[in-house]
């Protein structure tokens, strides 16, 4: 059984039904591995043992009487630790949280459970969920498998490395800026968010527990091994919350293609505005020749009819201020108060004009906000006109492989290095914006390496409600691209 813990969902879920192994068995395999890597990586922070084990037992004896409980039954899995889990304790990475236990589930926990999931452990994160990397003060840092002085990826990146490294088979993350789609693409895992509002966010951290609102741009969304995992996870979790349950529900369109010849593929992989990483776009380069040589009709200049530098201000200014709504009265005064110096260092080019923006969306008005969010619509409408002529656009899920880890507490003055350039932290944010800003599902597939041995994924973006899109398509690059190197020496 030494690469059980290796196989995707739907693989163990088969075995599970067939009786080759038990439910307590199989959290045996992924415990006992998690004892062997989790202190190298630091993905699950955590840990529920025996009332998993006794869940374990419950699922293999109900399946022996054929009261199997759901899609999931029997599964051992792991939870981001920004989703309420009753009885087990939720942080979100924060102090003020270190000693909360919940009472009842995030809404999604719930759904994975009565499908028959067993939650046997929570996973690191950045505090409030609030980075694109993976550490805070409660658990440390989680150190990305396929090079431990490497960041997983934020907000999801604990997930992440526990699906890579065979921890666990399928995760719950959550998307703000690129939280579930960064890390699958730093960890060589698969990753899906989904279009915004089709799956309940409440019961997450952020807001603080009892918030029965959602953020904008946010969601909640799968990682896990392969994309027909991400398709198996989504049948779970998608569905109106409680209150809307009573009138309507959802049922997502079926994927614009079946054959890989009958998909029409656009190619962003670079942009001015924001330059990307030369070996991740050799490794784009190669795969858009693949789709080609497999058949599927590959246009490599299509772009929607927007600049990306104009629409990544409105995105970032939407997101600074979901942002900025959650942090104390004190730091917002402060940083619109310090918006003439701000704008002044803009001016000589010693501040990265980001920083003003969140500034700006720190204190702006409602009518400032309203005014982004038509933009924001009017963006929406240029993307439905360009879906009218291609089923999926290939982007960068942002601008390099995975970096350093860079803990710096001042998050806007980080710098990172690409290609050799000094880059502004900031610039992470714009490609994980492309898909965000106007809340369309994007699916990530890992699809090569680069030579220094980080994995390259890609972001598929399609129109919205349309997830089984973008989720068939990555099925047929998990089929025509070989899978990537285990890491760790796994």
């Amino acid at each position: 059984m030494a690469d059980l813990v290796f196989q995707d969902t739907t693989a163990l879920l088969k075995e599970l039904k067939a009786g080759n192994f038990s439910s307590v068995e199989l959290l045996g395999e992924f415990l006992s591995q998690t004892d062997q890597v989790n202190d190298k990586v630091n993905s699950i922070i955590t840990f529920d043992r025996d009332r998993a084990l006794a869940l374990a037992k419950t699922a293999d004896a109900d399946r022996k009487a054929g009261k199997a409980k759901g899609t999931l039954h029997g599964l051992p899995m792991t939870i981001k630790d920004t989703y309420e889990t009753e009885g087990l304790r939720t942080t979100a990475g924060a102090p003020e949280f270190q000693t909360h236990i919940p009472k009842t589930d995030a809404l999604a926990v719930g759904s994975l459970k009565d499908a028959g999931a067993i939650v046997f452990g929570k996973t690191n994160l950045p505090t409030y969920a609030s980075d694109i990397q993976s550490f805070n003060p409660l658990f440390g840092t989680a150190n990305n498998p396929y090079d431990l002085q490497k960041t997983t990826g934020g907000s999801s990146g604990g997930a992440a490395a526990a699906l890579a490294t065979g921890m666990t088979p399928l995760e719950l993350g959550s998307d703000l800026a690129g939280s579930i789609r960064v890390p699958a693409a730093f960890c060589g895992v698969y990753g899906h968010k989904p279009s915004f509002g089709i799956i309940p966010l409440r019961g997450h951290i952020p807001g603080p527990p009892g918030t029965l609102s959602t953020a904008d741009l946010a969601v909640s969304g799968p990682l896990a091994r392969s994309a027909r995992d991400l398709k198996l996870a989504m049948s779970v979790l998608v569905g109106p919350d409680p209150e809307h349950a009573r009138a309507w529900k959802i049922s997502l369109p079926k994927s614009r293609a079946k054959k890989l010849s009958d998909f029409r593929v656009a190619c962003w992989f670079d942009d001015p505005f924001c330059p990307v990483e030369t070996a991740q776009i050799e490794v784009f380069e190669q795969m858009a020749d693949t789709l080609e040589k497999a058949g599927a009709k590959v246009d490599r200049a299509a772009r929607p009819a927007f600049d990306l530098g104009e629409y990544h201000r409105v995105y970032y200014n939407l997101m600074a201020t979901v942002a900025a709504s959650g942090m104390p009265e004190k730091v917002r005064k402060q940083l619109t108060g310090a918006l003439p110096l701000l704008r002044l260092g803009k001016a000589v080019g010693r501040v990265a004009p980001d920083m003003v923006g969140f500034a700006e969306a720190a204190g702006q008005t409602t009518i400032d906000w309203a005014l982004k969010n038509e933009a924001r619509h009017q963006y929406g409408l240029a993307w439905a006109e360009f879906f009218k002529d291609y089923d999926v656009l290939l982007a960068p899920v942002l601008c390099s492989t995975a970096f350093d880890h860079n803990q710096d507490s001042n998050i806007l003055a980080r710098k990172f290095v690409l290609d050799g350039k000094s880059r502004s932290y900031l610039d992470l944010f714009v490609w994980p914006g492309l898909a965000g800003s106007c809340l369309l599902p994007a699916s990530v597939a890992p699809i090569g390496m680069t030579p220094s041995g980080l994995p390259v994924g890609i972001q598929i973006i399609g129109p919205f409600l349309e997830d089984l899109t973008t989720i068939e398509f990555a099925s047929h690059l998990e089929r025509i691209i070989p899978p990537i190197a285990r890491p760790l020496g796994l």
